[in-house]
């Protein structure tokens, strides 16, 4: 699997608590990052907090209220096992899913998995396309100009086909552009136009790879396709919202209507059927 960054986002380098002598400001920004994402898993629980890298009291305080949530004792330090608890959504999504009978029912879990973690973007230093899941995607990348489309969704395609012994850079680069992709097909003879999908919509398969398009050679949002129907993709997005937004703040399922949009689609059929 190349898409392996998420493994550094799972450790802290040593337990960090207020006023400690080893604390480390990265792995306070990580505590705090993941103290918010599990307010947005679990609203009420009270772990909402600045992501500064300063372990203060508003910090511990967050801390001791997420312990109490997982019905633990009520410290305010945070320790390797305990950051792993407030990381386990991140562990989940990339490692939960064994290899189904096809690699196509693989994509699909693996990208029902993610979905079911809920990724989530954060603003850190002022800058939206911040915090651990964009990281995990993005190899590390993350900020205002990064927007992390085609990371989630070559995330997927990467941890599917590593379950069968593939390599996802054998079908398309390593990138981060939609366009490259789309470029990329169009030299493969895999992509397949909205105006072709029009008229012969079983063309499309679950699996494959949706490319909304600005302009002929030009694509802005990218999505795993889960479901075809007569006019309409089921999808599973990153970087997007509830506004279908290409550059949003997480990942969503949502369904969108070819007939009445561009939407062009990367086949993998050469690859994998």
């Amino acid at each position: 699997m190349r898409k392996t960054f998420y493994k550094k986002e799972l450790v802290i380098s040593n337990t960090q608590k207020r006023r400690g002598n080893k604390n480390k400001r990265s792995d306070v920004i990580k505590i705090q990052s993941w103290l918010c994402l599990q307010e947005q898993l679990f609203p009420g629980i009270g772990t909402m907090t600045a992501i500064d890298g300063d372990f203060g009291p508003a910090t511990e305080k967050c801390v001791k209220n997420f312990q109490k949530f997982i019905n633990i004792n009520e410290t305010g330090i945070v320790d390797q096992d305990l950051f792993s608890a407030l990381s386990h959504p991140l562990k989940s999504a990339f490692e939960d899913v064994t290899a189904q009978a096809t690699i196509r029912e693989t994509i699909l879990k693996v990208a029902e998995n993610h979905l079911k973690n809920q990724p989530k973007e954060l603003v850190i230093k002022g800058e939206n396309n911040s915090g651990p899941w964009v990281k995990s995607y993005m190899d590390g990348h993350e900020g205002e100009l990064w927007f992390w489309c085609m990371g989630f969704v070559q995330g997927i395609i990467d941890q599917a086909l590593s379950l069968h012994d593939m390599k996802f850079t054998k079908i398309m680069p390593l990138t981060y552009s939609c366009d490259v992709v789309g470029m990329k097909g169009l030299e493969h003879d895999s992509l397949i136009r909205n105006s072709k999908i029009e008229q012969q919509p079983n063309l499309v398969k679950p699996g494959d790879i949706l490319l909304i398009r600005r302009s002929w050679h030009d694509w802005t949002h990218t999505a795993i396709i889960i479901d075809v129907e007569d006019e309409t993709f089921t999808t599973i997005e990153g970087n997007t919202n509830r506004s279908g937004s290409r550059n949003g703040d997480g990942v969503y399922k949502r369904v969108r209507n070819f007939q009445k949009s561009n939407l062009d689609v990367f086949s993998l059929e050469k690859w994998i059927d």
